[in-house]
């Protein structure tokens, strides 16, 4: 065992003996350590960059060329102009502040990672921008990018951001800038909202009806889109809450951005069913006198997803299986893993089918890249990018790696050293890696212990009195905050947290070691996420705000049978008040029979007639609509004539008592 030596005493042992006396310096008097109460009582840091959070991203800027321009010369090249007044929605509110982010600028400060801030300074340059003569981009007015194509007689548009507002104003200032033209095609890359969710603010369903507008997407796209924000969404979008930091006020100490782009737009999320699916193996179609070379991405950045290419003007669409980071593979909000194996295959086909021929290269985030050697260099990156994450991960795996020993031993790849567009500004290496693991191996690290936890709150319990009690817990976190190990201040208060979730003082220091955390955070999703989980652990639960995943305007576009399956989900047992039943609704106006069988557990759909239904409830799909997102009552409904229920109506109310009604707002942070 190594004791404790004091400088004085090492001196002592190597210095010579001496036979004259010497006079000594005074030492000065020893200064007291706190005592375990002083410390205790001492307050956590807000809202300032601990010198341990100054060193580490320092660090970080010191390794990085952070003095590179060609990201922003890139993405300020073909401006033509831009919007200067907030985006407001039809009932006034506003859906994006052009404003909000005009604070990145200069330095970055010491409150948030160098890399990050550079990526916010691109994120936040806005307008419309041409991308080539005859293709042109709205960046900068939602989280994703929104492109126009110029048909032979009208725009092609290519991803309409997430909510109407935005859409409609990018499509304003384009006809605006460049000459009005009327919409002629709707191309959705893939199934997540924020490419879909603003197409009510460019199109109608009147615009369908006499084939002069077609709607584009990839095979399955409307199975994916609504599994991810009608059955799941009410998870998702509470943690989304977190992920992209809608909650948190813009600013050096709070959100400034994502990384994959600023934010949000706020709204109504809509969505119109494609006219036409991409098959899978990809295909040649000519829409508005533009020959399209569509190729299949499903299973990468998203299950339903195409990337395509444009002869006429030698460009190339990577959606989002290519952007300027690296991405999630397993989101923080939550959805389905990605297949990175699939991901750096299809990225590779993309090179090789057009990377030849592509002079420039652009997609739904971001800014475009120009020139095909540089082209060349962006697939081969982001391709390696995702297969190293890949390889590296199983390598450690078969070797018995566990998911968090992979996560921590593995170092970045050579090239994300030189290469902004493959950093961790969303996902990140360790997050993915894990995300690797657990597509290959499940959540189970394979360690018995693990296979059969606790519940949180009363592991946490456990773990508070073998550590000593609360206040032994705290003194101890408090001082491996101070010696600026965060993430094991973080684990430590999380438990007393837990098992004391009354304890302010606990619940402070975490939220400062969550704070510091996020200070030093390169990816935008990370910075996000510590930064709301500190401001809940600060200021309480939030009551307002609430993301609305499952509004009458994106559920009148979601299949009959996809809309009880959510009913189901929403099925509580201990709700059920009689004996088992069969209810049916029938839909006039669509012309569709959904028989449910309830029992004790289950409430199991089906889309056909059944030979005895208990009761029958007859309504429009529009009416249902109104009622499942909570606009309308059933029975008030019923009263007035808008619904009808034959047989016993007991039955119907009954069914309809046994969903649960999801509240939006649970704890995270705290148990």
């Amino acid at each position: 065992m190594i004791k404790k030596i004091t400088i004085a005493a090492l001196l002592a042992c190597l210095l010579p003996a001496c036979t004259e006396e010497v006079s000594t310096p005074t030492e000065p008097e020893p200064v007291a350590e706190p005592t375990q109460q002083a410390l205790r009582d001492t307050e956590p840091p807000v809202g300032i960059a601990t010198e341990a959070t100054i060193v580490a991203n320092a660090a970080l800027a010191e390794r990085l060329p952070l003095e590179s321009q060609t990201d922003f010369e890139n993405a300020n090249r073909g401006f033509l102009a831009k919007l200067d007044a907030p985006i407001l929605n039809e009932d006034g509110t506003i859906s994006w502040d052009v404003n909000r982010f005009d604070f990145i600028e200069g330095d970055a400060p010491d409150t948030v990672n160098p890399s990050l801030w550079r990526q916010g300074k691109l994120n936040r340059i806005h307008g419309l921008f041409e991308v080539v003569d005859g293709i042109y981009q709205i960046r900068g007015y939602d989280l994703a990018v929104m492109t126009l194509i110029k048909g032979d007689t009208g725009w092609i548009i290519v991803d309409p951001l997430t909510t109407p507002a935005p859409a409609k104003a990018g499509l304003a200032l384009a006809n605006k800038t460049l000459g009005e033209r009327p919409v002629t095609a709707v191309i959705f890359t893939h199934s997540h909202a924020d490419h879909f969710g603003g197409v009510r603010g460019i199109i109608s369903e009147e615009d369908l009806e006499d084939g002069a507008v077609q709607v584009i997407a990839p095979a399955g796209f409307t199975e994916e889109s609504v599994s991810e924000n009608v059955l799941a969404g009410n998870y998702m979008a509470r943690r989304a809450a977190f992920q992209f930091g809608g909650m948190l006020p813009a600013g050096k100490t709070g959100q400034v951005g994502t990384g994959l782009g600023q934010m949000l737009s706020v709204g109504n999320v809509g969505l119109i069913e494609p006219t036409y699916e991409i098959g899978e193996d990809g295909e040649t179609m000519t829409v508005d006198g533009m020959i399209i070379e569509f190729l299949d991405a499903g299973g990468t950045e998203a299950p339903a997803e195409l990337v395509f290419y444009l002869p006429k003007f030698r460009a190339l669409c990577g959606a989002e299986v290519i952007s300027r980071n690296f991405h999630n593979v397993l989101t923080p909000r939550g959805a389905q893993i990605r297949d990175t194996l699939t991901w750096s295959k299809v990225i590779d086909r993309m090179s090789r089918k057009f990377g030849d021929k592509s002079d420039v290269l652009f997609a739904s985030h971001h800014w475009p890249i120009w020139g095909q050697e540089n082209i060349a260099a962006a697939l081969r990156n982001q391709r390696d990018n995702y297969r190293y994450v890949h390889d590296q991960t199983l390598r450690l795996a078969n070797q018995g790696g566990t998911m968090v020993e992979i996560a921590e031993q593995l170092p970045e790849p050579h090239f994300a050293a030189t290469d902004f567009g493959v950093r961790g500004y969303y996902g990140t290496l360790n997050h993915n890696s894990k995300a690797v693991y657990q597509f290959y191996f499940g959540w189970w690290d394979g360690v018995p212990a693990n296979y059969h936890r606790l519940p949180p709150a009363e592991e946490a319990a456990k773990y508070v009195a073998f550590m000593g009690g609360a206040d032994e817990v705290l003194e101890k976190s408090i001082a491996s905050f101070n010696a600026g190990k965060y993430r094991w201040a973080a684990t430590a208060l999380n438990h007393l947290v837990f098992a004391e979730p009354e304890n302010e003082k606990a619940k402070a220091w975490l939220a400062a070691a969550y704070e510091q955390m996020g200070f030093q955070a390169e990816s935008g999703a990370w910075r996000n996420y510590y930064l709301a989980g500190a401001a809940e652990l600060r200021n309480g639960v939030p009551d307002d705000g609430e993301i609305r995943t499952a509004n009458p305007e994106l559920l009148k576009a979601v299949p009959t049978e996809k809309l009880f399956e959510a009913m189901a989900v929403r099925f509580n047992p201990e709700k059920m008040e009689r004996d088992p039943y069969t209810v049916q609704f029938e839909f006039p106006d669509t012309n569709e029979v959904i028989a449910i069988e309830v029992n004790q557990s289950v409430a199991f759909p089906r889309p056909v007639a059944a030979a005895e239904p208990n009761a029958t409830v007859t309504m429009d799909r529009a009416t249902f609509d109104l009622i499942l997102a909570g606009e309308a009552n059933f029975l008030a409904q019923v009263a007035t004539g808008n619904a009808s229920v034959a047989g016993n109506p007991l039955v119907a109310r009954s069914f309809m008592n046994s969903l649960d009604q999801f509240a939006f707002w649970f704890n995270v942070v705290t148990p």
